[in-house]
């Protein structure tokens, strides 16, 4: 049977179309690779102007007049800004977020055995998310607080090219607390975001598979089951953005000149946790959703590409 190892137990690793062994872990880490640099970077114009209405919300009030502000200030290379960091910062954190993911969730699986993996699988989903998130981030970090730094300067006081962004800040170190100055907040951002992605996505794309598409997954067509990812990605996309905006906004105002120094329970005291929860979020819920739906189509187009069947609904 396709869930029996070659020793005849019970192993998650085998419930899949094809075995979890090293080589699909490594094709899940490129394929994670991909759908986070890509989609990251391509959405940096939403970013850099979200990023300065967390900052300076006087300025730049709103998403349109935001992009506006910062193309006559600055022309349309200003809306670019933070693209280099963005793109190898959050390639190394998709690599780790989700081929790490698929690691923990069959340990973790293997670890509860047959009945109470089947009976608590969304405790497994989150924990093997926040478990690889945790790793994520550390890769993340450096270029999270460099990309930030270069996004919320004023023009001119900062450099924008990323050899020379990350060179000024491990210059400034004491100033900056580069490279893991950022990484209890970044955390708490992107480990509660992390969690809620994966875990909802594989809710709704087994409620998807259990009440839409009740056939065997098997049976639906790639371009169905993408379809479905799509789907699934957005929807959770949306829960993710609520979930972490509190702390997204924190990560961006420790960018803030008058910030420096200041922690993270001081910056969130001294703004308010209303604001923090709702200045942005409107652009940040039309970002992450498009985002997450968009990664997660990626990663599985990939995974289908690669033979190793999408994820979910089994």
């Amino acid at each position: 049977m396709a869930h029996l190892s070659p020793s005849g137990k019970w192993d998650a690793r085998y419930l899949g179309p094809v075995p979890h062994d090293a080589s699909y872990y490594a094709k899940c880490m490129l394929g994670g690779a991909l759908a986070c640099g890509v989609t990251h970077a391509g959405i940096t114009p939403l970013d850099v102007t979200k990023c300065n209405m967390q900052v300076n919300s006087a300025k730049y009030n709103g998403l349109v007049s935001g992009l506006r502000t910062i193309t006559a200030e600055e022309g349309a290379a200003g809306l670019w800004k933070g693209f280099g960091p963005t793109f190898v910062g959050y390639s190394l954190q998709g690599m780790f977020k989700y081929g790490l993911y698929e690691v923990f969730k069959d340990q973790y699986s293997n670890l509860a055995g047959e009945e109470a993996s089947a009976k608590y699988k969304g405790a497994i989903w989150l924990a093997g998310s926040a478990s690889a998130e945790f790793f994520a981030d550390v890769a993340l970090c450096p270029l999270e607080m460099t990309k930030v730094k270069i996004q919320t300067s004023p023009p001119g006081t900062f450099p924008i090219p990323m050899g020379a962004a990350l060179a000024e800040m491990k210059k400034l170190s004491v100033e900056t607390r580069y490279p893991f100055g950022s990484l209890v907040p970044l955390w708490s951002r992107q480990i509660p975001y992390t969690m809620a992605k994966f875990f909802f996505f594989e809710y709704i794309v087994s409620l998807f598979y259990s009440h839409v598409f009740t056939a065997p997954k098997d049976t639906y067509s790639k371009g169905t089951q993408l379809g479905v990812t799509f789907a699934s990605g957005y929807l959770a996309g949306v829960v993710c953005a609520v979930v972490s905006h509190p702390a997204d906004s924190i990560v961006s105002l420790m960018g803030k000149n008058e910030n420096k120094g200041k922690g993270f329970g001081q910056i969130a005291s001294e703004v308010g946790i209303a604001k923090l929860a709702t200045k942005g979020l409107g652009t940040r819920v039309i970002m992450i959703g498009t985002l997450t739906g968009f990664q997660w189509w990626i990663y599985d187009t990939f995974k289908a590409t690669m033979g190793l069947g999408t994820t979910g609904g089994k």
